[in-house]
């Protein structure tokens, strides 16, 4: 039980933990659509741009399916921000207090650069196939993809800066900023950025993968739907060796700037050189210890630092500011497990379509059921940032019961049971209606191709 520092003699562990559970739901329910919206707006740039380079109508009717999904997610994107948003002010109030003179100029930053050219675009690029000519409409996709990607550049700034700090100084409490280059290109941001860039992409991998699967298993004769599933399992395949590479890396700059978060990640209680890898356990938290236990002598200390004698900081070395270590410990395995589930099965599936030239039956309802895999690894890995910086707020800075609320613990429960509410209408009606955008492309697709011929590799994208 804390006292809340903006309301001396009361306690705020009620309204702290709804706070956060409020905050928590908000940003899970709003990043899955910006994770989808940023890839995707670069994949059917890349359909238009094939489209240009062949003259394949394939690929326009590629880009006329997937940008509907595009307009859904884009507006789901912008409205949750937007609720989010409002929360530094109704729940946070200490945060922007604190550091508002650099949370508010990056805000405004991304805005003003981003959003405002998305806004712009987006018109001509839902509306404007038949009004412009294909080259202003190529570029009006373009600026939209490229305006999704700063948009997350800028908020990955500020993020990374809450869990990095630097270029800034103390005054009466408050933060201004000294050098807003080491604000903006903080020592983690490099890696949060292109993390996240590779994990939309992957997300929106099996997004197209499993939605043209479905198609698939509903006898689909557009070659554009296999087109695209072929595009996007080579795309996954590519890509997901690259984000584990990454995630070493980003796993190294954490050991660095949050050895505490790196110890919870990886159930590290006791600290010195040689340590071993956790495989599974319980983390207690209560006696700082794991439970059931199973690891592999001295092969952290040699992942991490890159000898099996290295030495790396336990949770038990930071006293008393360590995050939760249960959540980020099992979201951490949950990030990776899944991680490795999608790159066998783009690894199957383009084999697949290698050596067969069309899908088996099996494999097309793994893909399926994969669709929204990549929303699973996301969530888990910013589940692993954001509890792990826990007690922060802004690492070394701010803490969350030093920024949370004077609010009432009931009237944040009853805002945080409204959202959730509404979050989970709103997403089994965005899964629904993904899904039945299919169903109606397919309803099309039989009457206007013809069934393809199965031996014939010439019409068929999956013939070698």
């Amino acid at each position: 039980m804390s006292v809340n520092p903006y309301l001396p003699g009361a306690t705020v562990l009620d309204s702290l933990l709804f706070s956060r559970i409020q905050f928590g739901a908000n940003i899970s329910f709003h990043i899955l659509f910006p994770t989808i919206s940023i890839a995707l707006g670069w994949f059917l740039f890349f359909f238009k741009i094939q489209h240009i380079r062949t003259g394949q109508d394939y690929w326009q009717e590629a880009y006329r399916f997937w940008v509907k999904i595009f307009a859904l997610t884009f507006a789901l994107g912008v409205v949750s921000g937007i609720t989010m948003s409002f929360q530094f002010g109704t729940n946070w109030p200490g945060y922007m207090e604190t550091v508002g003179n650099i949370a508010g100029p990056l805000l405004a930053y991304e805005v003003l650069t981003a959003f405002f050219l998305e806004a712009t675009f987006l018109g001509v690029m839902l509306f404007g196939a038949n009004r412009v000519s294909p080259l202003v409409h190529t570029v009006a996709t373009f600026l939209v993809a490229f305006g999704t990607s700063l948009s997350a550049f800028w908020i990955i700034v500020l993020n990374s800066w809450m869990q990095t700090p630097q270029g800034f100084k103390m005054v009466d409490g408050k933060a201004y900023a000294v050098d807003w280059l080491a604000i903006v290109f903080n020592p983690s941001m490099p890696y949060r950025f292109w993390h996240m860039m590779l994990a939309s992409f992957l997300t929106v991998s099996f997004l197209l993968a499993g939605i043209s699967a479905y198609r698939y298993l509903r006898n689909s004769r557009s070659p554009a739907n296999f087109l695209v599933m072929k595009l996007s399992l080579t795309v996954a395949m590519v890509l997901i060796p690259l984000q584990i590479m990454l995630g070493d890396m980003h796993g190294l700059n954490t050991l660095q700037h949050q050895p505490a978060k790196l110890a919870a990640m990886e159930g590290i209680w006791e600290g010195g050189s040689g340590v071993p890898a956790v495989i599974f356990a319980v983390p207690n938290q209560k006696t700082r210890s794991n439970d059931y236990e199973i690891s592999i002598p001295k092969l952290a200390s040699l992942y991490l630092t890159h000898s099996v004698d290295g030495e790396v900081k336990g949770l038990n070395d930071f006293g008393d500011k360590i995050p939760p270590v249960a959540p980020v410990f099992f979201a951490f395995r949950v990030m990776v497990g899944m991680g490795v589930l999608m790159l066998l099965c783009s690894w199957i599936g383009r084999w697949q379509l290698r050596q067969n030239r069309q899908l088996p039956k099996w494999m097309a309802r793994v893909l399926v059921a994969m669709t929204f895999s990549g929303w699973i690894a996301v969530l888990a890995g910013w589940y692993v940032t954001e509890i792990g910086r826990q007690p922060y707020l802004v690492t070394g800075v701010l803490t969350t019961a030093q920024a949370v609320t004077t609010l009432p613990a009931g009237m944040v429960f009853s805002t945080l049971f409204a959202y959730l509410v509404l979050y989970v209408g709103l997403l089994a009606a965005y899964i629904w209606v993904v899904f039945y955008l299919a169903r109606q492309a397919d309803a099309k697709d039989a009457q206007g191709h013809p069934a393809p011929k199965k031996t014939d590799s010439s019409f068929s994208p999956f013939g070698v």
